[in-house]
């Protein structure tokens, strides 16, 4: 039975060189000379990435583009507002299927196509078996030796998330696989928050040599208060759209439905985002520090007025905090 019970420090380490990916050694220090646009697009989980990246490819694929839209996201979510919530095979599920039966993986086993726009999923591992951000880099490498590299597009889109700072979420900014990034967030200080350690990162890599910069940030759920607009002038990017807190939009997104073409009353906002995003130039941002970013808001609202007291040794004893006799030794005086 004893020889059963896996050895936790074996384990404990296997997790740790999985979840280790030093990145700074890999910097390209030259400009990308790739005709195809690799954006990166970035946001807090459930800010509406996936839901801002399926209608935007559809409706570039719709303006005569050719476009590749790849899931990095572990939940796999992208493909499936793209083909009307029908998952497709992963990436690595797929390569992992396929080795075990002695087979190659195929581009028709991992790429599927609806309405002009490619599109694939990474995927990941499942909770608690491995690291997204290792899978991540795996799936890039499986993408190298379907041909990545040689493959004609116009635009590859890769949907990312943000608030995961493991290295290989990283991957776009850090190797200079994206020419530029773009950020999704809307008018809470999470979401901001999250874009605002996404600038940092290109920053980060900047000063190592990296080429990566923001194109501009798409305002999802806009509800007006305009707290993400500050954002986007504080940090000297543009704001590439305005897509409002809407009931169609949300019912829409909610079953599945495309609203990125032409015959959509929404057509028109995604036509001006899919002009706007091949247009945007990468721009070095200027980040935040936390102070700057509870600034954006109303200090009632953040805790920004907060004062930090600090706590004495008392207070951490409580109970226990009764004087003890001293062991120092007095002298009378003479």
């Amino acid at each position: 039975m004893k020889d059963d019970v896996p050895n936790l420090k074996d384990f404990d380490k296997r997790l740790r060189d999985e979840a280790h990916e030093d990145l700074a050694d890999v910097i390209a220090s030259e400009e990308p000379k790739s005709k195809t646009q690799i954006i990166a697009i970035y946001g807090k989980g459930g800010i509406g990435k996936s839901f801002t990246l399926a209608n935007l490819s559809h409706m570039m694929a719709e303006q005569g583009k050719r476009v590749l839209l790849i899931g990095c996201d572990p939940k796999s979510d992208t493909t499936s507002l793209l083909f009307g919530g029908k998952a497709c095979p992963t990436i690595i599920e797929t390569s992992t299927r396929k080795k075990l039966a002695g087979e190659e993986v195929k581009i028709g086993d991992v790429c599927f196509k609806r309405g002009g726009v490619f599109a694939m999923e990474l995927g990941g591992p499942e909770v608690g078996r491995g690291c997204g951000g290792r899978g991540i880099i795996h799936g890039f490498e499986l993408l190298e030796k379907l041909g990545f590299h040689d493959w004609d597009f116009d635009f590859v889109l890769l949907d990312f998330l943000g608030d995961v700072v493991c290295g290989g979420f990283g991957l776009p900014i850090a190797r200079d696989m994206a020419q530029k990034v773009i950020l999704v967030g809307s008018n809470d200080l999470q979401s901001l928050y999250v874009a605002n350690n996404v600038c940092s990162a290109v920053e980060y890599f900047r000063k190592l040599g990296g080429n990566v910069g923001v194109a501009g940030l798409v305002i999802n759920k806009d509800d007006g208060s305009g707290e993400a607009q500050a954002f986007a002038s504080a940090v000297n990017i543009p704001v590439l759209a305005s897509i409002p807190q809407d009931d169609d939009l949300r019912k829409k997104s909610a079953n599945y439905q495309i609203v990125g073409t032409g015959q959509s009353p929404w057509g028109a906002l995604f036509a001006e985002l899919g002009m706007n995003v091949s247009e945007a130039p990468p721009i070095r941002p200027a980040p935040l520090d936390q102070d700057g970013l509870l600034a954006l808001f109303d200090s009632k609202d953040t805790g920004g007025d907060v004062v930090l007291e600090p706590a004495t040794d008392i207070d951490m004893r409580g109970k226990n905090a009764a004087e003890k006799p001293s062991l120092e030794v007095i002298y009378d005086e003479a």
